[in-house]
């Protein structure tokens, strides 16, 4: 009966960004998977912020999606 899905917002870290064009690449990947309902990559502090669902798209996929692109990231606890 209650189908509102229930969005995480995930902080994750990266000391690699090192051009802006990247941040493009970032956020079309992580914006192409499914459950995933924004990303935002914070280019100057390197941070990922992303708006998803848990159960489509779990952290995990949300990191190897971005090391798809060519970056390594972590989960912050911040």
């Amino acid at each position: 009966m209650n189908n509102s899905v229930s969005l995480k917002t995930t902080t994750l870290r990266s000391s690699e960004f090192s051009c802006p064009s990247c941040v493009e690449k970032i956020e079309t990947r992580l914006k192409g998977l499914d459950g995933v309902e924004s990303a935002e990559v914070k280019f100057a502090s390197g941070r990922v912020i992303v708006s998803h669902d848990p159960e489509k798209a779990s952290i995990r996929n949300l990191v190897d999606a971005i090391a798809e692109v060519g970056f390594t990231v972590k989960p912050s606890t911040i």
